[in-house]
């Protein structure tokens, strides 16, 4: 069901009245749920919005560009849903101009609860309810792969981080049960490639990049950051070392455990080599010092562009990311 006349206005009013350095300041109060790379989601506290999250994306510089990503969107969330056979929140999206006259997008989720979301759930999780979530996940991520061996035409990648997962039904005292199952939330990366084209323009992940290090990250980074999400084997190193960022290094034996005994026996067939610790802790500490950097970066790049040149900075960025 599409979002309505009067929720797409309130969007709009509240888009007009946002504050990206301040948000809490903005006229239309709202709560901010997450921060992605290139995204922020909100919940927008106004009547007629109530129980649904909002993802910001302010990267789009024409109205062509956000149709394109629109269609890339919709097809993406029809793979997942239809074909690969994941399990998505009901998705709907709003795009129309923002005071510069520059389009700004908005992905429209059902909001789940904050404790479902998985890099919560671990915090309640002990050592065997942590591998068993690590276990459900690899099982998920497994239809992607699954799908792309069956056809030769599509190519469709996904990032496996704990965040990127909603535990439907979870109970943190009763643990992992029966009736908690797994739906997938992060869809505003839509990769996939047809005939080996990739969909999304790549260049959009440089859009919130500071001009002064867009074309480093152009030339040594883009590429490997997006092919390491169509190889399984990196995205189970990423989803392990994710245990670092959560302060839960006591879990990453048994994480590679439970993904290697994974990749040896279910998933045999894949042929996708082991994970090991010593991997995993090199991946987190480059991963974190690429991240690390680029937040400062942007930080800079903003206080260049608000407060020197007296321009507008649409992103939204996080304040202190423990890591």
């Amino acid at each position: 069901m599409p979002l309505s006349e009067t929720q797409i206005e309130l969007l709009k009013r509240f888009e007009r009245g946002l504050d990206p350095r301040h948000p809490e300041r903005s006229r239309i109060p709202a709560r901010i749920l997450g921060y992605g790379e290139i995204s922020t989601v909100f919940e927008v506290e106004a009547e007629g919005l109530e129980g649904l999250a909002a993802k910001r994306l302010p990267l789009f510089r024409d109205w062509s560009e956000a149709q394109r990503y629109g269609a890339t969107l919709d097809e993406y969330v029809r793979l997942l849903t239809e074909e690969v056979g994941l399990r998505l929140p009901r998705h709907q999206h709003a795009c129309f101009e923002r005071a510069s006259s520059s389009p700004v997008f908005y992905i429209v989720q059902d909001k789940v609860s904050d404790g479902w979301i998985g890099h919560r759930a671990l915090h309640r999780l002990a050592q065997e309810g942590a591998q068993m979530l690590i276990l459900d996940v690899m099982r998920q991520l497994r239809k992607v792969w699954d799908y792309n061996r069956r056809q030769d035409q599509v190519r469709v990648a996904i990032d496996g981080q704990l965040s990127n997962w909603v535990l439907e039904g979870f109970h943190p005292d009763g643990g992992l049960t029966e009736g908690t199952s797994l739906a997938y939330l992060d869809t505003s990366t839509p990769l996939f490639r047809v005939g080996g084209v990739e969909q999304l323009d790549p260049e959009l992940f440089l859009r919130s990049a500071p001009s002064f290090l867009a074309w480093i990250l152009r030339i040594f980074v883009l590429k490997d950051v997006v092919d390491r999400y169509y190889d399984f084997h990196r995205v189970a190193v990423d989803l392990v070392a994710n245990l670092y960022k959560e302060q839960r290094p006591e879990f990453i034996p048994g994480a590679v455990e439970v993904v290697n005994r994974f990749f040896r026996g279910e998933a045999v067939e894949l042929g996708i080599r082991p994970v090991t610790e010593q991997e995993v802790a090199a991946y987190y500490r480059e991963d974190a010092m690429i991240w690390r950097l680029y937040l400062g970066m942007r930080k800079v790049d903003r206080w260049l562009r608000a407060s020197l040149l007296r321009r507008e900075y649409p992103y939204i960025l996080p304040g202190r990311v423990l890591r």
